[in-house]
């Protein structure tokens, strides 16, 4: 059998065709067009045409990735405020004309790396997107988490500062996402730097105020991490997201944080893996989706 997987993301409509075993047969892009004429829509329809023309054969199912929270038989995402108008409540089986799964993007890049990625063969895996802001998915038991409102893994709002008067837009005080993700750089830094990939270029050069605020807020990612590894004892974390461009900038003061905060038992440590899969993530976590929903594996 082979699967379609779509990311439908502001910008651009990523797409793939993959079979059971994770090979990727064709993949393909269109812009997005979030437009008040919806074209977006059709431009998600052309994606999926696009590879029905390419494979001449009867494919098994479509996942959907996408931002928002999907309602409670992944038929169509029930809730996202303020972004793409006309996605809420919207069918895409009904559209598309192929049985199809609609998933959060963050689940989706953790899907991606469960199934065909560096968490392949793990049945509890976290998983934590590092970019303009925080996001993250839960793999427990070899199931996606979703939870109560398909809400799990909003691992950007967990609290690493209770004290600290910024909230994030969930009202979570002294979130993650604010302690590490891009948006909040210019803020942390007092205007110094715009952007994580400046704040860590001025780190490399051991500028000391960047160091600072850099080394700070790998801690509060190292606390967080330690805080997820103390409540669910994962096979391994995975992390995702623009960020972890930043390469050993990132992963050696982490390493040395959890050194130092991470409760081992015995030695054993959890590893904390960089995700194997790029911007195609999505696509190919949607596939994987419907692909298990089919198949079982």
């Amino acid at each position: 059998m082979v699967f379609i997987g779509i990311d439908l993301g502001g910008t651009t409509i990523k797409g793939v065709l993959v079979d059971e075993s994770g090979e990727i047969l064709k993949q393909h892009y269109i812009p997005t067009h979030d437009d008040p004429e919806r074209l977006w829509r059709e431009n998600v329809r052309e994606m999926a045409h696009y590879f029905q023309r390419f494979w001449q054969a009867p494919i098994a199912g479509i996942g959907l990735s996408a931002p928002g929270l999907p309602d409670e038989a992944n038929r169509c995402i029930a809730y996202l405020p303020n972004r793409l108008p006309g996605l809420v409540n919207f069918m895409w089986g009904d559209y598309l004309g192929l049985p199809t799964k609609v998933i959060n993007d963050a689940h989706s890049a953790l899907m991606a790396e469960a199934a065909f990625g560096v968490a392949r063969g793990h049945k509890n895996v976290v998983l934590v997107t590092l970019g303009t802001g925080v996001g993250g998915g839960l793999f427990i038991n070899g199931e996606l988490y979703q939870g109560l409102s398909q809400m799990a893994g909003h691992i950007g709002h967990i609290t690493v500062n209770a004290h600290d008067d910024e909230c994030s837009i969930v009202g979570a005080p002294g979130s993650l996402e604010y302690a590490i993700g891009n948006y909040s750089v210019e803020r942390r830094s007092r205007g110094r730097y715009t952007s994580t990939w400046e704040l860590v270029e001025a780190y490399r050069k051991g500028e000391p105020f960047a160091t600072y605020v850099w080394l700070t807020s790998v801690k509060a990612l190292a606390v967080g991490l330690n805080s997820l590894v103390n409540t669910f004892s994962p096979d391994c974390i995975v992390l995702a997201g623009g960020i972890t461009l930043a390469d050993d900038a990132l992963f050696k003061p982490l390493k040395a944080f959890l050194d130092v905060y991470e409760w081992r038992p015995g030695g054993k440590t959890t590893p904390i893996e960089q995700a194997h899969f790029g911007d195609m993530a999505g696509a190919i976590g949607a596939a994987s989706f419907i692909m298990k929903s089919k198949t079982g594996h």
